[in-house]
């Protein structure tokens, strides 16, 4: 059972980290508080599908834009300032949401504004985050630090909208904005303790030509492109958050729209406690592409039913899916990844993992609205259930992926056992 049991080593290893961290887990919770209130809030003011599935859309370009450029700047600035300053940045946005919910008439066109100024700050505070985790802790301990910052995110999704419910049908969204902005100035106390993160001696200044460098890095490797390609597919084909308020109507349970968000990282966690086995599984392109298959089975089937409790249960399989599939993708990158271009590449890995759920709001929504709201899902899962498969045949590198003999993985695993030694 040892092996089975999540490795927390890194916490109390390294400071910086445990810093790091700690910081990530107070202001997450905060962060899916609004999370939940800006579709919430949008729903009580229009009634509408799309106009809470539009929320994804405006989130693209700018997260698009200001991803790739984080990523440029991660690789050529303090990452610990980065991480620092976005947010902080986070917080003015949220000061500015507090103040639109106590109006007596709160204008629909500052919540879509604060969406997009969100990915903004998220854009460019990720990749420094994602890149930052190699200079922390030494190579062996990376599955399990990632592995840790996945619980952390996790704990925050899991508690932040049950607790988001629970304060607007008590209290207000003003009361959940208020809760936000004091766990964004305790994440920032603890931010400041870590030390700075330079850029590698290697490192090229902010470019478009660096910005292409990584982008041709990533085109030159199937294993990269499929982390990349599969995990879009499976979330704009099959992520179903959009629907959820109106999900829960139509169930006649509103009372649990925290659990539906919830129940997804419930399975989620379930995966991460017992993520020990993950260090000594070599074949992870295998890993993620059954763990996309599963993904959308689970969501297909969610579709199928209307028993509150059968579909909470698939989500929270699918979360389980999906979590599998984030772990190992999450190694792949830690692992394989040059320090000079890991921000660049975090870059391309946020875009990949977030432009995906993004448009995938839009697509079940219109879709939703179009025929009906279990059609949106179910087809949503088929059809995610067919590319991948396509991709998996077409992507023979990526399913014979072995951690213990992929070139780039041999590579940086000597590399840093040397850079450690010095």
């Amino acid at each position: 059972m040892a092996k089975f049991v999540i490795d927390i080593t890194p916490l109390k290893k390294y400071p910086d980290f445990r810093n790091l961290w700690t910081a990530g887990l107070i202001s997450y919770l905060g962060s899916m508080i609004t999370y939940v209130a800006l579709p919430f809030q949008l729903k009580e003011i229009t009634h509408s599908y799309l106009a809470v599935g539009v929320l994804g859309v405006i989130e693209i370009v700018p997260l698009i834009i200001f991803g790739l450029y984080g990523g440029v700047l991660a690789d050529a600035v303090d990452r610990k300032k980065m991480i620092w300053a976005t947010e902080a940045g986070a917080l003015l946005i949220v000061l500015g949401l507090l103040v639109n919910s106590v109006l007596p008439d709160p204008k629909t066109f500052i919540i879509y504004v604060s969406a997009a100024l969100f990915a903004v700050v998220d854009g460019l505070q990720r990749p420094s985050m994602g890149a930052i985790l190699p200079r922390l802790v030494n190579h062996e301990d990376l599955p399990a630090a990632s592995n840790l910052l996945t619980l952390r995110w996790q704990f925050g999704f899991i508690i932040g909208p049950t607790l988001g419910g629970i304060i607007f049908s008590t209290f207000s969204i003003s009361v959940g904005y208020i809760f936000d902005i004091a766990t964004y100035l305790v994440s920032l106390i603890f931010l400041a303790k870590i030390r700075r993160v330079l850029p590698s001696s290697d490192a090229e200044k902010p470019s478009l030509a660096a910005l292409f460098e990584g982008v041709r890095y990533a085109f030159s490797r199937q294993d990269l492109m499929a982390t990349y390609v599969i995990d879009l597919a499976a979330m704009f084909f099959a992520m179903p958050n959009a629907l959820f308020p109106f999900w829960a109507d139509l169930l006649h349970a509103p009372w649990a729209l925290g659990l539906f968000y919830a129940a997804g990282i419930a399975g989620a966690i379930a995966v991460t406690l017992t993520s020990g086995w993950t260090k000594s599984y070599r074949f992870h392109g295998k890993a993620v592409i059954l763990a996309a298959l599963g993904w959308g089975v689970a969501i297909a089937l969610s579709g199928l039913t209307h028993s509150l409790l059968l579909v909470l249960i698939c989500l929270a399989v699918a979360g389980a899916s999906d979590q599998v599939s984030a772990l190992f993708r999450n190694t792949i990158w830690n692992q394989t990844i040059p320090d000079e271009l890991r921000g660049r590449l975090a870059g391309i890995e946020l875009l990949s993992y977030s432009v995906g759920p993004l448009a995938g709001q839009l697509r079940a929504a219109s879709v939703a609205a179009a025929t009906s709201l279990s059609f949106s899902v179910t087809s949503g899962g088929l059809i995610c259930v067919l590319v991948v498969a396509i991709l998996a045949i077409f992507l023979p590198k990526f399913r014979k992926y072995d951690v213990e003999t992929n070139e780039f993985a041999v590579r940086e695993r000597e590399i840093r056992k040397n850079r450690e030694k010095e």
